[in-house]
């Protein structure tokens, strides 16, 4: 197995149903109380992209696609049309006067229990760095694993800013295609099943 650097088709990614998935064990007690347990430490995000194929062209792209990634077995890119961007910049890390890695993340919430979602594919050319409020332009960033190298270790106390654009790693979640072709240019597939790969 390996992990793809090409990103799914755009246009049908665009139009796929999904969002992120967390396992959670919930026991109720025999006093009605509830006990709660967060069993991943981060989300899966889960996308079905038959819901973006409209054409026999689009079955063929996604057909050609799923081959050449053999199923299941390697993974790849997917953009993630309501979440690929920072937003305004994000606080990756405090300067210590010697550390110049820092990982790029994304935070969800502030309020009571933000969460900050580690981010390993950044789409090239798209990480500006700031130290202490200062753009940098000294600095390198490993498309596959999201973690920034600075060329000079920020001052104790800074805080090291970044905003990016980025993909999910992920794989087909099938290993199986099942298409019907409904007309003379249209194809259906209303299952293709896609999940996000942690730690690729």
């Amino acid at each position: 197995m390996a992990f793809h650097q090409v990103r799914f088709p755009l246009d049908i990614a665009l139009g796929a149903q999904g969002g992120p998935v967390r396992l959670t064990d919930v026991v109720t007690l025999a006093s009605g109380r509830e006990e709660r347990n967060q069993r991943w430490a981060h989300a899966r995000r889960r996308y079905n992209a038959g819901y973006g194929v409209k054409s026999r062209a689009d079955m063929q792209a996604v057909l050609a696609f799923f081959e050449e990634r053999r199923g299941r077995f390697h993974s790849f890119l997917w953009r993630d049309g309501l979440d690929w961007m920072s937003g305004a910049d994000q606080r990756i890390g405090t300067g210590d006067g010697s550390r110049t890695q820092f990982q790029l993340v994304k935070r969800y919430g502030g309020d009571f229990d933000a969460y900050d979602r580690p981010i390993t594919k950044p789409v090239a050319g798209s990480v500006s760095v700031s130290v202490g409020g200062a753009a940098v332009e000294a600095f390198s960033v490993d498309a596959l694993t999201g973690l920034v190298t600075l060329d000079d270790a920020p001052a104790t106390g800074a805080a090291v800013r970044a905003g990016f654009a980025f993909d999910v790693p992920v794989r087909f979640d099938t290993d199986r295609l099942e298409v019907e072709l409904s007309e003379f240019d249209a194809a259906m597939a209303p299952n293709i099943p896609v999940i996000e790969v942690l730690g690729e």
